[in-house]
């Protein structure tokens, strides 16, 4: 049929250039998975399923919701989870969406209008750029962690809009790097701003009790949108934000993501409030998985920011290849690849995880070297 010709031409050029992607099946249990985002090892965690089990009777919890949350799948589960999150980050008012994914494309269009004003990072996560074009507010970027550059955007608009929105995420996905939350604050109080902070790859990894990087700088009442997820190392589905209580109902009322879609199950609502009562009990596994990352950051020859070690190539040809080295000796490591990441940076992201162990990590650098 001709009118599949182009859809089969781009498939061929995605082809040809190294970024087609494909859904791959679950990874064999012997090789090591290092593009997980499992990053405290619960999901592996026998013992913690079978603790959760032992509490709940199965037969009580329904499969599904069967309803957006507006209509009658606003189970009981909800209000307990999201009463859990507000006390734990001693905040107004939590509320919990489908995904991290539901939550940048639903929070940023409900509360930015056509007169304010979005001023984001330059890498931040997909989800939030798709938040900010599917919404009516005018938007800018600021080059990666500079901060000066951010100023300039802040001090060229502060009166040109009725709501500026800072957004960052703390811990950057594809860099592993970290945002300066404590500056950030200061340029938020200074230009009268809103700072959205999204935590989706560092709850449950840092912090005392594992709420983030807000919580190691002590600025968790500072930030005034904190987005977290459960889907990363808190081994569960969906995710949260914090703020304040007049944004919850905002929210409720106008976040499309929120209300057009099914809630979910109750069972994993119910797993999520079991993990949230035991992540101040996983210090053990965070401390062992930043003392780890930064061996392997030593190994590898890179500087050492977080957990998620990138180990930058260039091409993608070349990073395919390693990549599928890796594998071949028994390490699941995945390219990231343009439109992933900028062109001619394409990379290994090691994604480490707490059951991980230096010793049968000490073998990647020898491969790595074994291509050039």
């Amino acid at each position: 049929m001709a009118q599949l010709d182009k859809y089969i031409a781009k498939i061929e050029e995605l082809r040809e250039h190294g970024n087609l992607r494909i859904l791959r099946n679950e990874i064999p249990e012997d090789i090591v998975n290092l593009s997980s985002n499992d990053y405290l090892g619960l999901q592996q965690n026998k013992e913690l399923y079978e603790e959760f089990l032992d509490e709940i009777s199965i037969s009580y919890y329904r499969f599904t919701a069967a309803s957006s949350r507006l209509l009658s799948g606003n189970s009981p589960e909800y209000g307990t989870l999201e009463s859990q999150l507000q006390t734990m980050y001693g905040r107004q008012a939590a509320l919990v969406f489908n995904s991290g994914y539901h939550a940048n494309c639903g929070i940023l269009p409900a509360l930015a209008g056509p007169n304010d004003l979005i001023v984001a990072d330059k890498l931040v996560h997909a989800s939030i750029i798709d938040g900010m074009r599917l919404g009516q507010a005018q938007y800018e970027r600021f080059r990666h962690l500079d901060y000066e550059h951010l100023e300039k955007i802040l001090s060229e608009n502060k009166n040109k809009f009725d709501t500026i929105f800072i957004v960052s995420e703390s811990i950057f996905s594809m860099d592993g790097d970290r945002a300066n939350i404590p500056l950030l604050i200061d340029l938020k109080k200074k230009y009268n701003a809103l700072l959205y902070v999204d935590e989706a790859h560092a709850v449950g990894v840092y912090g005392d009790t594992g709420l983030g990087l807000c919580e190691e700088y002590n600025v968790i009442h500072d930030c005034d949108f904190i987005v977290g997820t459960f889907g990363k190392a808190l081994a569960s589905v969906g995710a949260f934000v914090i703020c304040d209580e007049i944004f919850k109902t905002y929210l409720i009322n106008h976040a499309r993501t929120l209300i057009y879609t099914t809630a979910l199950p109750p069972i994993n609502l119910a797993w999520s409030q079991f993990i949230l009562s035991q992540l101040h009990t996983f210090g053990s596994q965070r401390q062992r998985l930043i003392k780890l990352s930064k061996e392997f950051a030593h190994l590898l020859r890179v500087e050492w920011q977080s957990h998620i070690i990138p180990y930058i190539i260039g091409s993608n040809t070349d990073t395919i290849a390693c990549s599928e080295l890796l594998q071949q000796n028994g390490f699941y490591v995945l390219p990231i690849r343009y439109p992933t990441v900028a062109k001619n940076t394409a990379r290994l992201r090691f994604s480490l995880q707490a059951i991980h162990t230096l010793n049968e990590l000490q073998k990647i650098p020898a491969i790595l070297a074994s291509r050039k």
